[in-house]
């Protein structure tokens, strides 16, 4: 039996105004072994029989991972998720991870059905950056290219020039600047600041931030360095400024499993949600990971290192969506064609530009195969 816990994050209305609001996330009943392993064995006939692909992010569950690799599917960012769905043969995609990375999908393949594990699992940025006041902010602005977070819903994207991901948001930030454009950035603070910073743009930032990563403690950090003064810290952008001013690489998941895999230290302190530790721990199984330090795991600790809606995604979840077609993603044909515009803005960007991005990993696991 679910329950349910509330999160704040923050949101922005037209005028620029803040507020802290809430939402809900469930927490999926915990499984046993042998409910595990006949829940695998169901999704991978399902898979077969429904034609279809396990798309997963880097935050879900490891043994959603497992599977999505077992048979053919992704483990990635989300760049990568995206550019696998649309490419990939399947029929039906699968797509494990926050609603939007399923409506990313639907849009870049809207022939094609798309289901999630669970429609509720939602995103603290999207949440933060409501379409109809994101639209009244941007008119306000209208010398301004818009560039969206992929942390967004798709009629957020319907309104900008440009998405991005943290793969390829510095690329593509400083090629509008040295366009001579000025920006207008949603919605992750954290993020859009670190881009500012690094580029030297005239961007104008939403508000809004990562429930995960804005947890991360710039002082806490400092001392667990000091600990292991050996280690090298990576860190998602999306963290504070306190946090990434620490690290040795600031980079997206992709990148900073690149850094773990192709590393030559032993030890890791890594600032971002503590999934991606699975992936790191199979490719890279002699190096010691350490996560970064949030509040801790109590009361004062919103997120604790993992994002809640990740966690919605589960096995039952992928079984009930392919066996009943629960959780099917629906994006208005016209809006989705609006959106499409920057979503291929960004991937022909990178098809160009394939030296702005991190390589990809490469690498055999026991049991799954090629990464």
């Amino acid at each position: 039996m679910s329950t349910s816990t509330s999160y704040e994050y923050t949101r922005q209305d037209a005028t620029g105004s803040s507020c802290t609001v809430q939402a809900w996330a469930k927490v999926p009943p915990a499984l046993s072994s042998a409910q595990k392993t006949e829940l695998i064995a169901k999704a991978r006939a399902l898979l077969q029989a429904r034609n279809a692909v396990l798309v997963a992010h880097y935050y879900v569950d490891g043994d959603l991972q497992d599977l999505a690799l077992a048979t053919g599917g992704i483990v990635a960012d989300s760049l990568e998720m995206a550019r696998f769905g649309r490419d990939h043969a399947a029929q039906t995609l699968v797509v494990a991870g926050v609603r939007f990375m399923g409506e990313s999908a639907k849009i870049l393949s809207p022939e094609k059905r798309v289901l999630m594990p669970d429609l509720d699992a939602t995103c603290s940025l999207d949440l933060g950056c409501p379409p109809d006041d994101f639209a009244a902010f941007c008119d306000a602005h209208p010398d301004r290219q818009v560039v969206v977070y992929a942390n967004t819903s798709a009629a957020v994207k319907a309104r900008a020039d440009w998405m991005v991901t943290s793969s390829c948001a510095l690329a593509i930030v400083k090629h509008l600047k040295d366009s001579g454009q000025k920006v207008l950035w949603a919605p992750d603070r954290h993020l859009g600041r670190y881009i500012q910073q690094e580029t030297g743009a005239d961007m104008l930032l939403w508000n809004g931030a990562c429930i995960v990563h804005d947890e991360f403690k710039g002082a806490e950090l400092e001392l667990l360095k000091a600990q292991h003064p050996e280690a090298m810290v990576l860190v998602h952008p999306e963290s504070p400024e306190s946090v990434v001013a620490l690290a040795d690489v600031v980079g997206s998941t992709s990148q900073m499993l690149n850094a773990v895999v192709n590393g030559q230290a032993r030890e890791y302190i890594v600032a971002t949600d503590n999934l991606i530790m699975h992936r790191m721990r199979q490719l890279a199984p002699g190096k010691v990971l350490i996560e970064a330090p949030t509040a801790g795991n109590a009361a004062s600790c919103k997120s604790c290192a993992h994002c809640p809606w990740m966690a919605m995604n589960g096995l039952q979840g992928v079984v009930d969506c392919l066996e009943h077609g629960h959780g099917e993603i629906q994006v208005d044909a016209a809006l989705g064609q609006q959106a499409q515009a920057c979503i291929t803005r960004m991937l022909d960007f990178v098809k160009a530009n394939p030296a702005a991005l991190a390589p990809k990993v490469q690498g055999m696991v026991r049991g799954i195969g090629a990464a």
